[in-house]
């Protein structure tokens, strides 16, 4: 499993920028709560060990044992389902030998490697009818289940995801936009739907959400309820103003410091950043991703075969697309739907498998092909 690399091909540029934007995740989280600094560091330092003996190992061979990683991201799923600590509504957790973690932030990891060896292994005929529906469905088991924790959110991240795993794969382009052709005027026709008092297609156990939804649609009805979050983390940014009002400042007019945002070591970390270090810290934050994500799409361009290009790529949209979730809530451009910011939120398996996932790249990276 491990081979001989030449050490000019390791991609440092890609570990510094991921070490900078966590390093930067560690002082925001340590002024939202401070008690969660060293955790958080804890969760940094066990994250780059992972990721560099991870970037040694030969992703051919790892890609494999795809089927057992597809079996065990079921059962770890499940899991979470049967025996899932509750908290806020929700059944994410997994506690196994004392260690609390959230199995679905490592099946978006586990995902991408699965499909990156699928999609290999039957390529010929990626573009039948019979191929796409069996995609579909093997997609579906872990969506359904992640969904029914219930986590909106990660599962919008790992459908976008999945879809570019598919183009990426070389799905043709009629099938795409046949597929276009029938989804969005579906979603529209159910987004209608939902909004609508008497609605029966969403449950009981996934309302919240729903008003999430409805709330971000009715900004001025719902500002003092389910969108007062979002009303005070715009309010937290625009006080930031271009360098902020300092870090861990006490300022009484202060969003932070007033608890006036409720999750902001991690849902809404972006807002404590804005307010602490103003418009240069955040776009600090937005550089920072938005070159991981492109060098994630360099190495991807450059993979030696097929699997190594989902990998990178599928990796790259994953911190692209739940970056721009994030921020887009944030900023409320978007519902709210509880998603953490990659390397930057409090959040230690999503940190954790950020670095994972980055460990993938960087070992794709190593096996380039060279000019």
């Amino acid at each position: 499993m491990l081979k001989q690399y030449k050490i000019r091909y390791f991609d440092f540029k890609l570990v510094l920028l991921v070490t900078a934007l966590a390093v930067i995740g560690i002082f925001a989280v340590g002024s939202a709560e401070p008690e969660l600094q060293n955790r958080q560091i804890a969760g940094f330092a066990f994250g780059l060990f992972l990721m560099l003996v991870i970037s040694l190992f030969d992703y051919s061979v790892l890609l494999n044992l795809y089927w057992i990683m597809y079996v065990f991201n079921i059962v770890l799923l499940v899991l979470v389902i049967v025996m899932g600590k509750d908290a806020k509504g929700a059944q994410r957790w997994l506690n196994l030998a004392g260690i609390q973690f959230q199995p679905s932030e490592l099946a978006k990891i586990l995902i991408i490697l699965f499909f990156a060896q699928f999609i290999c292994k039957h390529r010929e005929t990626l573009n039948t009818f019979k191929y796409i529906a069996l995609c579909v469905i093997l997609f579906a088991f872990p969506a359904g289940l992640i969904l029914e924790q219930p986590d909106l959110s990660t599962t919008i991240v790992i459908c976008l995801i999945f879809c570019v795993i598919m183009f990426i794969g070389g799905l043709s382009w009629k099938v795409i936009g046949g597929v276009l052709a029938v989804v969005i005027p579906a979603f529209m026709i159910f987004m209608y739907l939902i909004l609508q008092p008497d609605q029966t297609l969403i449950n009981e156990e996934h309302m919240y959400q729903l008003n999430r939804v409805i709330a971000f649609f009715n900004k001025e009805e719902y500002a003092n309820s389910l969108g007062y979050q979002q009303e005070y983390s715009v309010m937290a940014i625009g006080s930031g103003q271009l360098t902020g009002k300092g870090y861990k400042n006490n300022q009484i007019s202060s969003v932070k410091n007033a608890n006036f945002i409720a999750e902001q070591q991690t849902d809404f970390i972006f807002a404590v950043i804005g307010e602490e270090f103003g418009f240069v810290g955040l776009c600090t934050v937005i550089i920072l991703i938005l070159l991981i994500s492109v060098e994630c799409m360099l190495i991807a361009r450059r993979a030696k075969d097929l699997a190594g290009t989902i990998i990178a790529a599928g990796i790259g949209a994953m911190i692209g697309f739940q970056s721009f979730i994030n921020i887009g809530v944030v900023t409320y451009l978007l519902p709210n739907t509880g998603l953490t910011l990659p390397f930057v939120s409090y959040g230690l398996t999503s940190l954790v498998s950020s670095f994972i996932g980055i460990g993938f790249v960087l070992n794709v990276g190593l096996q380039c092909k060279q000019k």
